[in-house]
């Protein structure tokens, strides 16, 4: 009996596939098939089993189309978009993938790294690490819609991507990676912009570490507007290491910050 329902669930994934659709839910599959809940769980374990699709969430599937069956699963660009929505969550491809998506591509990332505003345990599609990071404050969010081959997904800004690569800079290798992307993020960084992006919840000790970085390793002047803004708020000295309680003797006065590492970047 079971022989007869795996085929039709093939045939459900296969018509998918031919529309262009690569996910689907559990829900999807229970409105097209007539066997019961235990026999659709086995042909759903036999395709996976078959690198035909795999599991991106308990109820959530992506197609896995003949030229990525080695692997295990297509790449995660095509199917995040539609992974977000099923769970119904906002977010934004950042960090090395967002620079790496920008250009800024020495640092491959070793895994997709993804920005949301609720806690979700990193998970791997075939040989592909998809990573989870929290923000809180999701308010004016510089993002932008990058065509993928399946559809779209959105990436920060190169703006924001800066921003956030010191903000989570334990999660890209600490700050000399971190310098070393800068260099080459510079490039796509429009000075006004930054402003904007700083203005979308960036605490103002992330904004100094930033502007002395920039300032130190980019080519490109794209700090004096962002300085400009600065100066209207009340800040104060801070680590550039946050999470090394020893000052150092260097200060920046500018970005009134402590250079309590030495930063060598990679390029």
């Amino acid at each position: 009996m079971n022989t007869n329902k795996s085929p039709s669930l093939l045939k459900f994934v296969e018509n998918l596939h031919e529309s262009g659709t690569y996910c689907f839910s559990f829900q999807d599959v229970t409105a097209k098939y007539r066997g019961g809940k235990k026999a659709l769980q086995l042909s759903i374990s036999r395709l996976i089993s078959k690198k035909r699709i795999v599991r991106l969430h308990h109820q959530f599937f992506a197609i896995v189309p003949i030229e990525y069956r080695e692997i295990g699963s297509s790449p995660p660009s095509w199917f995040i978009d539609s992974l977000m929505r099923f769970l119904k969550q906002p977010y934004y491809v950042g960090l090395l993938s967002a620079a790496a998506i920008h250009g800024a591509a020495h640092h491959h990332p070793q895994e997709f790294q993804v920005i949301t505003n609720r806690s979700l345990k990193p998970f791997k599609a075939g040989l592909h690490s998809i990573r989870f990071l929290y923000k809180k404050d999701w308010q004016n969010i510089c993002t932008e819609k990058m065509t993928t081959e399946t559809g779209s997904m959105l990436v920060s800004t190169p703006e924001l991507t800066a921003f956030d690569l010191v903000r989570y800079y334990k999660s890209v290798g600490h700050f000399n990676n971190v310098a070393t992307v800068l260099i080459e993020l510079s490039e796509k960084i429009d000075s006004k912009k930054l402003v904007v992006a700083a203005q979308s919840g960036v605490e103002l000790s992330v904004v100094q570490r930033l502007g002395y970085l920039m300032d130190r390793y980019s080519e490109k002047d794209v700090t004096k507007d962002l300085c400009d803004w600065l100066m209207k708020s009340d800040f104060f000295y801070i680590l550039l290491r946050p999470d090394i309680k020893s000052r150092g003797v260097e200060k920046n006065v500018k970005w009134r910050v402590w250079i309590n590492e030495n930063i060598e970047a990679d390029l």
